[in-house]
């Protein structure tokens, strides 16, 4: 990859050195200084090769047949695994499952390879969690089942096909932001973001139904898409910017009614990026990023402000890191890019920029 921009020190990090470091630190040693256990992440690892897809695609695709082993049989996956032992943890997370058939679907979309569909591996099986259980840390069986990746990927769709009291999409242990993981692990809390990504998802995913002559999936995904869209519309805007979740006892988080965490920019950039938000509402919410969420003066661009610290609110774990530190309402750079990547959709490309 040879990229030229104004700045230097990008150049240098892109032609290069980026995806030096996606290689070596991130699927290779899988360590880092914060976490160093050098366990497999679902969710990690597959949004990791996707930067690879351009240099060597041949990395994603054995990384999506890899991943899609650490499905069970039920659709979700285990969070992350220990090779070798092949020790992992099975959790309530939302949103992991999810990245097999999104990052399948960036895969084709760069190749043009449908082949990958035809793969195949075995499913994982062990009881299901109890109620009360949010994880479990267990060697887990390999069932004699085997699935494509066609099928391994519907299994985790269909999975996420669960919704709450406002018909957004069931937030589980955690959806992207781990430490969320008190916000709907009693099984009635919803995450709008979750709502956004799996909206991105189905709409590309129903051309891959086509492909496979699958019309009875491809006609389903297509009622649910209208239906997530509407929902969100209806039940997660907030009056400047969409919420971010709603807690199992239906309180809303991301909201002006909350004093920690009134404003989460996930839910504003990806109404932008999964292309399902009003154009009015959008253009407001991202508004809205700018005006609390982007602090010049320090240099960052939070997640979520302000930063959990002695209100009622319970989220879970994240609530335990610092005010201003990691997701608590410091800048987690995966997030702060997709803040860029909304304004550059937008056309707002002097923004995005500066950013």
């Amino acid at each position: 990859i040879k990229v030229k921009t104004p700045d230097k020190s990008m150049d240098l990090m892109l032609n290069g050195w980026l995806l030096y470091q996606v290689i070596v630190c991130r699927l290779w040693a899988r360590t880092a200084f914060y976490q160093s256990g050098g366990a497999y992440g679902f969710r990690d690892q597959l949004q990791d090769v996707m930067s690879i897809c351009y240099i060597d695609p041949d990395i994603t695709k054995k990384q999506i047949i890899y991943s899609s082993s650490r499905q069970f049989k039920e659709g979700d996956v285990q969070h992350w695994w220990h090779p070798v032992v092949e020790s992992g943890i099975r959790t309530r997370f939302s949103d992991d499952l999810l990245w097999l058939p999104y990052v399948t679907i960036d895969y084709i979309k760069n190749t043009g390879d449908y082949s990958i569909l035809e793969e195949s591996s075995n499913y994982l099986e062990e009881p299901l969690l109890r109620e009360g259980e949010d994880e479990r840390y267990n060697v887990a069986s390999v069932s004699s089942e085997k699935g494509t990746i066609y099928e391994h990927c519907i299994r985790a769709i269909n999975r996420a096909l669960k919704f709450g009291e406002h018909n957004i999409p069931l937030m589980g242990s955690g959806d992207w932001n781990d430490g969320m993981s008190t916000v709907g692990n009693q099984g009635r809390g919803e995450s709008v973001w979750l709502g956004w990504f799996l909206y991105t998802i189905l709409e590309s995913f129903i051309n891959i139904c086509d492909y496979k002559k699958d019309t009875v999936n491809m006609k389903r995904y297509e009622e649910y898409l209208q239906f997530i869209k509407e929902n969100i519309e209806e039940n997660a805007w907030d009056g400047s910017w969409y919420r971010r979740a709603y807690f199992d006892d239906g309180t809303p988080l991301g909201s002006i009614e909350n004093e920690e965490c009134t404003i989460d920019s996930l839910s504003q950039s990806w109404s932008v990026l999964s292309g399902a938000g009003k154009e009015s509402r959008v253009k407001e919410a991202m508004a809205a990023v700018e005006r609390n969420l982007i602090k010049k003066d320090k240099g960052i661009i939070a997640l979520l402000t302000p930063a959990f610290d002695k209100s009622t609110l319970q989220p879970g774990y994240i609530k335990g890191y610092l005010p201003g530190v990691r997701e608590n309402g410091g800048q987690y750079t995966h997030a702060a890019i997709w803040v860029v990547l909304a304004f550059s959709k937008l056309k707002m490309e002097d923004k995005a920029w500066s950013l």
